[in-house]
């Protein structure tokens, strides 16, 4: 770790510290315990995802199951889930907007994701044989009714799938993004030794998660601090 890197860390501890004075001691150990269950070594990019109702399900799949970061293209609709739905979930995952799969593709390839196409017309790899620990990967869903883009089916890495026992040939991308996301992300506690978020991006997110936690949060670091 540089010293810059332990600088920035003890500038987000420092604060951190001072708002924690602000809340319980039981609303500090919540906070604590969700970050220690988050991770960056999985996450999910969605192709225009059309329904408010699907996309409010992402971001509460992400929430609840630990992946702090969500990525959206959003070139034929916006990304816009239900407030009614998502019920302030989103203040607890990072939703990372890209201006195009090309973009979303190259930037995720550049923090060493994998890109897993989930699509049900193959039988390449399904969640209990889906290899967790070869390393970060992205899980990749589709508009509700085209499924993944041609794109991103060039371009994939690996493509995965749920198998179907019926007549119906798939879910919807809710019901998907839940099934995967929940089985990969209990495998990935299980296989991966790494997959904890530690470090300056730790205190970072426990720096906005407590600013959205405490009352007049901004008033109390600027007092203290000068500003946020």
């Amino acid at each position: 770790m540089t010293n810059t890197e332990n600088r920035d860390i003890a500038w987000y501890a420092a604060r951190n510290a001072l708002l924690a004075e602000f809340m319980t001691a039981e609303r500090y150990r919540v906070l604590t315990d969700a970050l220690a269950m988050r991770t960056d070594y999985m996450t999910i990019l969605t192709e225009n995802t059309f329904h408010p109702q699907n996309a409010s399900a992402l971001v509460r799949h992400c929430e609840a199951f630990g992946l702090q970061r969500l990525n959206t293209v959003e070139t034929l609709c916006p990304f816009t889930p239900n407030l009614d739905i998502v019920r302030g979930t989103d203040k607890w995952v990072d939703i990372r907007r890209h201006a195009s799969t090309a973009e979303a593709l190259a930037t995720l390839r550049s923090e060493g994701y994998r890109i897993v196409a989930t699509t049900p017309h193959t039988d390449d790899i399904v969640p209990e044989t889906f290899d967790v620990a070869r390393g970060r990967f992205a899980l990749v869903f589709g508009t509700e009714h085209a499924g993944i883009s041609d794109e991103v089916k060039a371009s994939a890495d690996e493509f995965l799938r749920i198998p179907m026992c019926g007549m119906v040939e798939s879910l919807n991308v809710s019901a998907s993004a839940a099934i995967l996301i929940y089985m990969l992300s209990a495998r990935m506690r299980r296989e991966v030794a790494d997959w904890r978020i530690g470090g300056l991006r730790r205190e970072e997110i426990l720096y906005r998660w407590m600013r959205a936690s405490v009352k007049d949060a901004d008033a109390i670091l600027t007092r203290t601090y000068g500003g946020v």
